[in-house]
């Protein structure tokens, strides 16, 4: 799965964020650092979500654009 993620630099490296993940964000000091921590921040956000789903009754659709 790709997630489009919006990558600016700072004074300090890059930061990073997933805009389609409210609060998922990340830096490094380096853009390929910075897309690294991105990665592990998506996939820990995710494993939260999931947990927190747990129980629900949930429904996946299909989006085309």
């Amino acid at each position: 799965m790709f997630y489009k993620v919006v990558l600016q630099r700072t004074d300090e490296g890059y930061s990073v964020s997933c805009p389609v993940l409210p609060g998922c964000w990340s830096q490094g000091e380096s853009e390929l650092e910075a897309l690294g921590n991105i990665k592990s921040a998506i996939e820990e956000y995710l494993e939260v979500l999931n947990d927190q789903l747990q129980g629900a009754d949930v429904r996946e659709v299909e989006v085309s654009i």
